[in-house]
């Protein structure tokens, strides 16, 4: 369901102070494109309500498509760049090849505003706006997007491997990765929380359902005739929260709680007797109640949004992904025709939003 106008009112106070002292040192403003580019947010926001209409998972996609940007170098959009002679890119990383989707909706936003703002707004903004905007328009909070981001010029096939956590990662992989970002227990929990939407694939949760014992017997005994046999379907889709996978609420929590989630990373969460239970009163907190779930992950994703942006001189604003090349080297591309059939027939993973790395594809 929606969210009420009094829940929007307390997620609209928790994030104010995040955006405020996070957006002041990163150097980055809500009304950044004021005068040159006022109409940003609606366009991204109509961009991305034609693309979760015409297909719900997209939004669950772009989420994941964010957070994989940003847990690697920061949110400069250099997980849109090709391999080049230069340098080999983060797009076909482990965590990333024939995973990643959702580049033809970023791709669509840039050149409606390259119509109405030609090379003023950077991608790496785009790709942030439209993150808030698909967990909206799937029922999630609202919130206000600090802006100002740049475009990186490089990238880094090693730093996507190194910095992105794997679906079976311990919680004090975890925390720890989190912590090297600047994040939190309660970050690492509230943006586990993205796992409200999307879907995985067997390959990414096989190992979870069929050999750990903190599993729910009946629910890995579904997902092993249904989804998920010791062989083969290796890119068979199941849902990451099962109640409502096309809806942004705090689902994700309670099934948590009953250990019914596919991922071993996810799982670590609740109960895995790692860090002192550091997570666990979180996990309570989110699932007793769906607006402090919404608050925190609201503030988190500023936070997450705020990671080392390239700001001022740095970086460059990209233009349309047709112009070839940049004087750098860099260049965006559409998909390639497997990695659209892989889309189309259903079999792109789905790893995890707060694993950043190999989890959820939406």
């Amino acid at each position: 369901m929606g969210w009420s106008s009094s829940r929007a009112m307390l997620v609209a106070r928790a994030v104010a102070l995040a955006v405020v002292f996070l957006a002041a040192e990163a150097q980055l403003s809500p009304g950044y494109y004021n005068a040159t580019c006022p109409g940003v947010v609606s366009i991204v926001r109509r961009g991305m309500a034609q693309a979760v209409q015409k297909e719900s998972r997209m939004g669950a996609s772009i989420l994941r498509l964010f957070f994989h940007d940003c847990f690697v170098n920061g949110c400069d959009a250099s997980i849109l760049l090709d391999d080049t002679a230069n340098f080999t890119g983060e797009k076909n990383a482990g965590p990333n090849a024939n995973s990643v989707r959702g580049y033809e909706v970023i791709d669509a936003i840039k050149a409606q505003l390259e119509a109405s703002c030609k090379a003023t707004v950077s991608c790496a903004d785009i790709i942030t706006l439209a993150a808030r905007d698909a967990v909206n328009l799937l029922g999630g909070p609202n919130w206000t997007v600090p802006l100002g981001r740049r475009d990186a010029r490089t990238t880094s096939q090693s730093a996507a491997n190194t910095n992105l956590p794997p679906p079976g990662a311990s919680l004090a992989s975890l925390l720890s990765m989190f912590s090297a970002k600047g994040l939190d227990a309660r970050d690492l929990t509230a943006l586990s929380g993205a796992h409200t939407v999307g879907w995985a694939r067997c390959s990414t949760f096989r190992t979870h359902i069929y050999n750990d014992t903190g599993v729910n017997a009946t629910f890995a005994s579904q997902l092993r005739t249904k989804s998920c046999p010791t062989t083969g379907g290796d890119g068979n889709l199941a849902p990451l929260e099962l109640q409502a996978p096309n809806t942004f609420d705090n689902a994700y929590f309670t099934d948590l709680l009953s250990r019914r989630v596919l991922l071993r990373s996810d799982q670590e969460l609740f109960g895995s007797g790692a860090g002192n239970g550091t997570t666990d009163a979180f996990v309570r907190a989110y699932a007793a109640n769906a607006t402090t779930f919404a608050a925190d992950f609201a503030a988190a994703m500023v936070r997450l949004g705020n990671l080392s942006p390239l700001t001022g001189k740095n970086g460059e604003i990209k233009h349309h992904r047709n112009e070839k090349e940049s004087k750098y080297n860099t260049r965006f591309t559409r998909l390639n025709p497997d990695q659209k059939n892989a889309q189309l027939a259903g079999h792109t993973p789905l790893l995890r939003a707060a694993e950043m790395g190999a989890y959820y594809d939406g």
